[in-house]
């Protein structure tokens, strides 16, 4: 079992046999003698993604869950399932589309990269690569000599994503996006 003081962002805990990850961890350390250092931390619940605030100081016990973590590719996407393959063993994986909704907007069919996060061999949640290439479905016009200007557009890409791109880009064409920021990085 951890202590709050050794908890890292992206680490899985129990609390209330609930599985939540640790999105924010903030220190405050207060000035008065004798007083302990204080962590406020930002929980999401793995199924759902709900928020959970609170505030620990270092020698709270949180529960570690033992996890595993194990190479997919995403297959397809059936009624309120997504499915996915373990490219090591070729396993397959259901989850209800709600535990990984925010996942789906980086995700087409037979992308490799993903890494599925199991408990107890039921995948719970995601981690995806930092990037993603995906194609721009639609978009205004291209302006030609628009790369002198930082201006920006929308543009849907083929998950449904919609990202501010630079207005040169025209539809059809590959892009990178940033996946913890969900911004354009560059052209693929």
């Amino acid at each position: 079992m951890p202590y709050a003081r050794e908890l890292k962002k992206g680490q899985i805990v129990s609390i209330n046999d609930q599985y939540y990850i640790a999105r924010q961890i903030e220190t405050k350390s207060p000035s008065a003698r004798g007083a302990q250092t204080l962590y406020k931390v930002r929980f999401n619940t793995l199924t759902g993604g709900q928020k959970l605030d609170q505030t620990l100081t270092g020698d709270d016990f949180l529960n570690d869950v033992h996890l595993t973590r194990r190479p997919v590719s995403y297959l397809y996407r059936e009624g309120d399932e997504c499915a996915f393959m373990d490219t090591d063993d070729y396993n397959q994986y259901l989850v209800d589309i709600g535990t990984i909704e925010e996942s789906l907007r980086y995700i087409h069919e037979g992308q490799e990269g993903i890494t599925a996060v199991l408990v107890e061999g039921q995948l719970l949640a995601l981690e995806l690569p930092s990037s993603v290439a995906l194609s721009i479905v639609d978009t205004s016009p291209s302006i030609k000599g628009a790369s002198a200007a930082a201006r920006t557009k929308s543009a849907r890409l083929s998950t449904g994503l919609e990202v501010q791109v630079p207005e040169y880009l025209s539809p059809g064409e590959k892009i990178k996006v940033n996946t913890e920021t969900g911004k354009f990085m560059s052209r693929a």
